[in-house]
């Protein structure tokens, strides 16, 4: 399943996703606990909130616990505790990006492949997000991505280890963005929840770069 992803620049939100940037700053290459932005529904248009990725932050869990909450199986989001209410509370959101990472064994080792569109376009995966009460009395924001059986699907089921459940995002299509973000119905929500055909879409190798902190440091990736 994904674990870091490439995000997209302030700019792009506002001339990609309709949706104003945020103040807050974020990282280009984005993992467990780092900051980016997401897509909600909001009062009359869509609005980008800056949310940890991981939807139980680590430092919101017991000291010593490792707890990865960065993508939640379609299949049990509506019971487990973790997951629940968010979405049950039809909490979605969409989480820009540029392209994801995975690894392929096709060679017998583990290679990182960059999976994006073939359009070579930003896209949006599905999401559900939930807020935080903080010492201050502010409010902080976390997300996870969905994801969805690829046993089946032509290019996700070349990726993860042979013997393991092949797993994917869901990319939501464009012409989707609004239905998804304002669907209030988890169960008319799972109709989104399908694979985007894989002439759609392109993977390319990309070995692993060092990454910088979260904080400051903008859009610096190798492409």
């Amino acid at each position: 399943m994904c674990v870091n992803y490439l995000s997209i620049p302030k700019q792009t939100l506002l001339t990609r996703f309709e949706a104003a940037p945020p103040d807050e700053d974020w990282p280009a290459e984005v993992w467990q606990d780092y900051k980016a932005p997401i897509l909600v529904a909001g009062d009359m248009a869509r609005q980008a909130i800056v949310a940890n990725y991981g939807f139980l932050p680590q430092h919101k869990l017991p000291q010593g616990t490792r707890y990865s909450t960065m993508n939640a199986r379609a299949e049990t989001i509506g019971e487990l505790k973790s997951y629940r209410g968010a979405w049950r509370s039809s909490q979605l959101c969409l989480v820009p990006m540029l392209g994801f990472f995975e690894p392929c064994y096709e060679s017998g080792k583990a290679v990182r492949h960059q999976i994006s569109l073939a359009s070579g376009e930003p896209f949006a995966v599905a999401g559900i997000w939930r807020s935080w009460e903080e010492g201050n009395g502010q409010l902080s924001y976390s997300f996870t991505q969905i994801t969805i059986n690829a046993d089946e699907h032509p290019l996700m089921k070349r990726m993860h280890k042979p013997n393991d459940e092949k797993r994917g995002l869901v990319i939501i299509p464009e012409r989707d963005y609004d239905a998804w973000l304002d669907c209030t119905n988890p169960e008319l929500a799972r109709a989104f929840l399908k694979h985007l055909p894989a002439e759609q879409m392109q993977t390319t190798e990309k070995p692993i770069q060092r990454t910088r902190p979260a904080t400051g440091h903008l859009f610096e990736v190798d492409q």
